[in-house]
């Protein structure tokens, strides 16, 4: 516990207990636990964007849509901020005070910072960091963005040595200040782990938290050579195709060593834990394989990995890409891109997970953005420029459902190529309440009218 600070303690634990507090919260489930919720309806979610050439203004752009069934601007684009050139857009996350979020690009290496609590309806940007290569010491394509206690976790995916997959961590502060490197363990240099099979790449990708385990885990992808590629050329080069990662690390949380590597072939993508505080578990898929893998902790204490499912037909490589849980950790959303599918799993026993339904959202999909109360989905339709599908079935798109736990209902959609936006990735919710601020529809007649008209969009 000496890492623990007579501050830092009373801060986890009351960020852990609204984290518990009540079902009825709406925020995306795939979040930190570290990070200040939405209770309530969401009211605006930003999409982080890739500019297209010859498509509007052919930048990268983080674009707000109003979600707010309530709201006169339901539906609709009420905001756009340019960030200049083409990055390679790809995800992007909040601070664990929910002020800033953080947006990277695989190609050029910056990172955004937007201040999204000024104005929650008119994001505007904060900082922009340009040495990340320089300032981590090789490491290169920014992909996750995850709070810790006032902190951000960037992963990589490459290093500029050879654009391979070994990458590492980087730590910086919630205002963009550096902190410290944490390179993947490899066979050469362990760092202190224990290889659970053969593999130990040095691959990255994906990071998430158990606080209340002291855990936290990493997946891994590949490099900069293959994501810049053109997804057909690489799919038919066998040399490429043996870039890809095949483990996953569980990490100690506070020391941030790592400490075992588990065997996962067939690159692991995204990784979601579980929420309820007797569950200690992760899912993540492997994008080549289609399998769904766990990551538990055994009744010894000790963590293991296994496949526990297939996603649709493995040989038919449907490419599973982003994964959300629920807030119950009673199921599991999977997309995948290749044929546009949501497929819902029933992940009640997490060591047997059974789909239970699919719908095709559009002709190519990636990501999903699912409430904390279960009800509302939102889907995005970009995976990498590189490898986004060609011609009519380059869709892009951002759609809103909902979902009554059967079937999804669309409620409304953005064209993103209509709107000469460009190529929808990754989404993140917002809401005024959240900063004490009135709807502006609301139009309170007084300050304290505002605070009272937002509680339930607030913590």
């Amino acid at each position: 516990m000496k890492q623990f600070t007579t501050h830092t303690l009373p801060r986890i634990l009351a960020i852990v207990s609204l984290v518990w507090a009540s079902a009825a919260q709406a925020d995306e489930t795939c979040m930190s636990p570290y990070m200040a919720k939405i209770v309530g309806q969401e009211d605006v979610v930003y999409v982080w964007t890739l500019g297209e050439e010859g498509l509007g203004d052919e930048q990268d752009k983080l674009v707000t849509i109003d979600v707010n069934p309530s709201s006169p601007d339901y539906g609709k684009v009420i905001h756009t901020l340019s960030v200049g050139g083409r990055n390679e857009a790809h995800h992007s996350g909040f601070t664990d005070d929910r002020n800033y979020l953080w947006a990277g690009g695989l190609d050029s290496n910056k990172i955004f910072i937007f201040d999204v609590h000024t104005d929650p309806a008119k994001p505007s940007l904060f900082k922009t960091i340009d040495n990340f290569e320089q300032a981590s010491g090789g490491v290169v394509g920014p992909h996750t963005f995850y709070a810790l206690a006032g902190k951000i976790m960037v992963t990589g995916l490459s290093n500029s040595a050879d654009h391979g997959g070994r990458t590492a961590m980087v730590e910086y502060s919630n205002t963009g200040d550096y902190v410290a490197t944490h390179w993947h363990p490899t066979d050469q240099d362990l760092r202190g782990a224990t290889k659970s099979g053969k593999y130990a790449d040095g691959y990255g990708y994906d990071v998430r938290a158990l606080p209340r385990r002291n855990a936290m885990f990493t997946s891994s992808f590949t490099g900069w050579t293959n994501y810049m590629m053109d997804f057909g050329t690489m799919l038919g080069d066998p040399e490429a195709m043996k870039r890809f990662g095949n483990t996953a690390i569980k990490w100690n949380l506070h020391t941030r060593q790592p400490e075992k590597i588990f065997d996962m072939p067939g690159a692991p993508l995204e990784i979601r834990c579980a929420w309820q505080p007797n569950h200690n578990y992760c899912f993540t898929t492997t994008a080549l394989t289609s399998q769904i893998w766990l990551m538990y902790e055994d009744e010894s204490g000790e963590w293991q990995a296994k496949a526990v499912g297939d996603i649709g037909d493995p040989s038919k490589v449907p490419l599973p890409v982003d994964i959300s849980i629920t807030s119950d950790d009673n199921g599991l959303w999977v997309q995948t891109f290749m044929d546009g599918k949501a497929r819902y799993f029933d992940v009640s026993d997490p060591f047997n997970p059974k789909q239970t339904y699919e719908k095709v959202i559009g002709a190519q999909l990636n990501m999903i953005s699912q409430s904390w109360d279960g009800k509302r989905a939102y889907f995005t339709s970009s995976l990498l420029d590189n490898w986004d599908k060609k011609g009519e079935a380059d869709e892009q798109f951002f759609k809103a459902y909902t979902w009554n736990g059967k079937q999804l209902e669309l409620e409304f959609m953005v064209d993103f190529k209509a709107e000469k936006l460009g190529s929808a990735h990754q989404m993140r919710f917002g809401a005024y309440g959240l900063y004490g601020l009135p709807r502006p529809w609301e139009k309170p007649a007084n300050a304290s009218a505002g605070k009272a008209a937002s509680t339930d969009a607030a913590n």
